[in-house]
């Protein structure tokens, strides 16, 4: 039988194996890791914020004292778990404005209830409750009454944050026994490291696995997705929305009662625009508007990035006033970073090389 003179004849036994050219191979196994890391959707913030913290402490090296950095921990830590109810919410296609003022009212009601005598640990335990009756509320004015979410929350913001100010009647809660055991495990430290942080941590990273790994978090997702066809599998978006608008609740009582134990006083304006605050973090950390996806990590990342810049401005001497320009600065751009890749990646190009119909 004749053969052909192209084809490769066998290695004969005992000969070495070809070996492939340099350089044409696949990537190291550490580089397919690396790249995989990279594309996470929190990968960019992560970036950003460790980037963001050398710059400023090489300037300024005190920025990067350990006290410091936990300060900046325990300030992202209101923010951080009202960004990680707004992520499930956003993945979603959904936004409460009224986190800020639940926030706020959770904290007043709590220490109301501890300055007339109730236990301190049960009132925090009200609290939360009251959290989750709040998010009950906005829940049942969207689903009855068939409110747009926004809308809703938008005047709940104002009503919540109205009953908070009428119950303190405009002033500060004080006078609280901050001996109490409620005051100084809440507000204490586990080897240098602030309750509230820890807390944060492990909230975060429950509602992670919970919205990737559970039949809860499937129907989030799928509900942003495509609503029409998760309602056509049978997933009662309804019921899904409201539990989501609960849990936001009940995470703004948590912070509530962090945020009492760590100040061991009562301001009825607190938490005032935390829920603009809420929604860039989630936003900055890789959950997109458009909804079907989300990262929770990403979200604590996304205000802990927030309060980087809040803190480095300080470093540099910039006025209070410039604050909420650098703020609202640093999400456009991050934003619109995050808007470019994406595009990129879905049109299935290099994110820094430009398509062929741009050339």
């Amino acid at each position: 039988m004749n053969t052909d003179s192209t084809s490769t004849a066998a290695p004969t036994a005992g000969a070495p194996a070809p070996q492939a050219p340099v350089g044409s191979g696949r990537p190291g196994r550490k580089t397919r890791a690396l790249r995989r890391v990279l594309r996470a959707p929190a990968a960019s913030v992560v970036l950003a914020t460790v980037l963001l913290v050398g710059i400023i402490g090489a300037v300024h090296p005190t920025f990067l004292k350990p006290n410091q950095l936990l300060d900046i921990l325990q300030a992202s830590t209101y923010v951080g778990l009202l960004a990680v109810g707004m992520s499930y919410l956003v993945a979603m296609r959904e936004i409460d404005l009224s986190v800020g003022s639940q926030f706020g009212l959770c904290l007043i009601a709590t220490g109301l209830l501890i300055s007339h005598g109730v236990n301190a640990w049960m009132a925090g335990g009200i609290g939360i409750v009251a959290g989750a009756l709040l998010g009950l509320v906005n829940a049942t004015v969207v689903t009855f009454i068939r409110i747009p979410t926004i809308v809703a929350t938008l005047a709940t913001l104002s009503v919540f944050r109205g009953l908070a100010i009428a119950l303190t009647g405009g002033q500060q809660v004080v006078g609280l026994p901050v001996e109490d055991s409620f005051f100084t495990v809440l507000g204490g430290e586990i080897g240098g490291v602030p309750i509230s942080v820890i807390v944060l941590v492990a909230v975060a990273l429950v509602l992670g696995l919970v919205l990737h790994h559970t039949p809860f978090g499937y129907r989030v997702l799928a509900v942003g997705s495509n609503p029409e066809a998760a309602a056509f599998a049978g997933i009662s978006v309804a019921r899904v929305r409201m539990q989501v608008l609960v849990l936001v609740g009940v995470l703004a009582g948590i912070g509530g009662c962090l945020g009492l134990a760590y100040f061991t006083s009562g301001d009825p304006t607190i938490g005032t625009g935390f829920e603009l605050q809420a929604i860039a973090a989630a936003v900055i950390g890789g959950t997109p508007l458009r909804g079907g996806t989300a990262t929770v990590i990403g979200a604590v990342c996304g205000a802990v990035l927030l309060n980087v810049v809040a803190a480095g401005l300080t470093y540099f001497s910039i006025p209070a006033n410039w604050s909420a320009f650098a703020t609202g600065l640093v999400i456009l751009v991050a934003v619109g970073i995050d808007s470019l890749v994406r595009r990129r990646r879905e049109a299935g190009q290099p994110a820094l090389q430009p398509s062929l119909t741009e050339q």
